[in-house]
């Protein structure tokens, strides 16, 4: 489904860059702080990815300076396997961040779909998962929330690293101490509150290979305080039973335990000489990594083509429960005064066109909280009637209960739900997979 947003004669495209300049089609994402959708160029044709964040929501959800900063990070960034910006602007409600298009779909999208995936398939997505971790290392960015979620596929099935909300510069010799990320994915060290570094982008790696080898993660609680004893003192242990994607060698199983490492100053890929024992390991025997970061190996897992490897859910949301659909709003010529924080987007968002601009000062980079969360309580139920075929799942069953999101103190960053309505004011939220989101 697509929008026309006006007539290509009536733009000007020597200007800077707004939304008129693209052609609005389908809907295909929704995270903690706004929507995906695909977007054309009108001058070059090129398709794009339209994340937009509303200002008065990030406003609420005290999201303002996590937002910028995204904004401020991905204009540093370049790399064949990250999802690159290519152009940012903003109207009076809305930021928008245009990046490159992935039309393979998430990493969570195929585990849900499949149970797990072969060996050899995940073999090359590890492998382009390093490769990336360490360029955004090489610039002393600590990406903090690896998780399938995050990871997006190509057209022909390479794995681009994306959401660089909580993503932060690391000075040297600074350590961290913000407790951030989706807690099912963080690395024993951000919960003991100790200070880290780049480890912990290493160890969520490990977790999420696990996951899409066998299906489930390697610590799985009923409650977050368990969750969160068992990352910090359960030994990692394999299914005894055979998994859908085939067998696991025990090459793959020592990659896995060697990301998975308590001990920092052992754990793979974190410091040049652990990074130099990862891709050398023999699990990897044979592959070229100047090829993998080129994306010249071919992958063995092509995305189907013919079919939509998103979530149908997104478009009908926005189609029968958005009470503004996006659409394209000239700029107020005679703009009323603006409150603290919409003058500080409005100085801060910064008009981007990867054509034409010269990158930002890196000193504006700087650890911030990620923002806190808010409790929607569920008070109400919708039945849609929506064709049998454009339905991802069903939502019912053992596995997919619809809970209320939790806050505790610290606040933890739930993972991106695979089922989301949201319900003004009060949304419900269903996870799929037993995943309760994790605050």
């Amino acid at each position: 489904m697509g929008a026309v947003c006006c007539r290509d004669s009536s733009i000007d495209f020597t200007e800077e860059v707004r939304l008129a300049h693209f052609d609005l089609l389908r809907c295909v994402g929704k995270g903690a702080f706004g929507k995906v959708r695909i977007v054309q160029h009108k001058a070059n044709k090129q398709n794009y990815a339209l994340k937009y964040i509303n200002k008065e929501k990030c406003i609420r959800m005290k999201a303002i300076d996590n937002i910028i900063q995204e904004r401020r990070i991905l204009e540093e960034i370049k790399f064949p396997l990250i999802c690159n910006l290519r152009y940012a602007f903003q109207d009076d409600e809305n930021m928008f961040m245009v990046l490159d298009l992935m039309l393979g779909g998430d990493l969570r999208f195929h585990v849900d779909r499949k149970g797990s995936l072969s060996e050899e398939v995940i073999r090359l997505w590890a492998a382009e998962i390093i490769v990336s971790l360490h360029y955004l290392h090489s610039k002393r960015f600590v990406h903090r929330d690896i998780k399938p979620d995050n990871v997006l596929l190509d057209s022909q099935g390479h794995a681009h690293l994306t959401d660089f909300n909580i993503a932060v510069r690391i000075k040297p010799g600074k350590k961290l101490t913000s407790v951030a990320g989706s807690l099912a994915y963080m690395a024993p060290e951000i919960l003991q509150r100790m200070g880290y570094t780049f480890s912990v982008d290493w160890w969520s790696t490990g977790v999420l290979l696990y996951e899409m080898l066998f299906g489930q993660r390697p610590f799985r609680a009923k409650s977050n305080d368990e969750l969160a004893r068992l990352i910090l003192q359960k030994p990692i242990t394999f299914p005894d039973k055979p998994v859908m994607g085939g067998p696991v060698s025990d090459a793959c199983k020592e990659v896995l335990l060697g990301l998975c490492e308590r001990n920092i100053h052992k754990r793979l890929g974190f410091g040049e000489s652990n990074y130099r024992k990862l891709i050398n390991h023999r699990w990897f025997e044979g592959i070229n990594w100047d090829q993998v970061a080129r994306k010249e190996i071919k992958p063995l897992f092509v995305p189907d083509a013919k079919h939509s490897n998103f979530d149908a859910t997104h478009e009908l949301e926005e189609l029968l429960m958005e009470d503004t659909p996006l659409r394209v709003n000239n700029r107020s010529k005679n703009p009323k005064p603006l409150s603290t924080e919409m003058q500080k987007i409005e100085n801060e968002f910064t008009n981007y066109d990867h054509t034409r601009t010269a990158l930002s000062n890196d000193n504006q980079l700087t650890d911030i909280d990620p923002p806190p969360l808010t409790t929607p309580s569920l008070v109400a139920a919708i039945c849609i009637i929506v064709p049998p075929q454009v339905m991802p799942r069903k939502v019912t069953g053992a596995n997919y209960l619809p809970v209320p999101l939790l806050v505790v103190d610290p606040p933890w960053y739930p993972p991106t739900p695979r089922w989301t309505l949201s319900l003004p004011p009060s949304p419900a939220v269903f996870t799929t997979r037993g995943e309760t989101p994790v605050p």
